[in-house]
């Protein structure tokens, strides 16, 4: 099989990297400006599910209605906000898989960024052992500590943080 990360010699990409490809056309379906970001979950290099950043089935999305903000300071009084309206690219994978009875023990998730401390507990709860994804998260080292304790092996291709407007 080889190593997934490299691309092939013949200009294809590699399965990794097709599949983060694939991630980032879902996430062009993403309801909030703010991180536009979508999320496939591969077995055996089968997709079994997608999911993008919106909000619950029959509620307003930020697109139309605007960003629901909150405020969150860490213990080192570090700043952040929040859109709190949608439910993020990997909670909405998961779901799907969970909505239509796919199973996704043993997969992996193709992300944009880290997951966040919520999601990554989800993926662990769920069985997925592997996750990789284009860039860092600015408040990932939660879900570094919880991956390394939990045996879900994590792959970041761009050790760069991603950015988005109003973080």
């Amino acid at each position: 099989m080889g190593n997934d990360l490299q691309s092939e010699t013949n200009g294809r990409p590699s399965w990794d990297e097709y599949f983060l490809q694939m991630s980032e056309i879902v996430a062009t379906r993403a309801t909030c400006d703010r991180g536009r970001a979508g999320s496939v979950i591969v077995k055996d290099r089968r997709v079994l599910a997608t999911g993008y950043v919106g909000s619950p089935p029959g509620l307003p999305h930020c697109d139309e209605v605007g960003h629901l903000m909150k405020q969150v300071t860490d213990e080192d009084e570090t700043v952040r906000r929040h859109c709190v309206r949608t439910i993020h690219a990997e909670q909405n994978a998961i779901c799907q898989a969970a909505r239509y009875g796919i199973p996704i023990e043993g997969a992996t998730l193709y992300c944009k960024m880290e997951p966040c401390r919520v999601c990554a507990m989800l993926i662990i709860s769920v069985g997925i052992r592997r996750v990789v994804c284009r860039r860092l998260y600015h408040a990932g080292a939660d879900t570094r500590s919880l991956f390394a304790q939990a045996g879900v092996l994590l792959e970041v291709l761009d050790e760069e943080i991603e950015q988005y407007s109003d973080q």
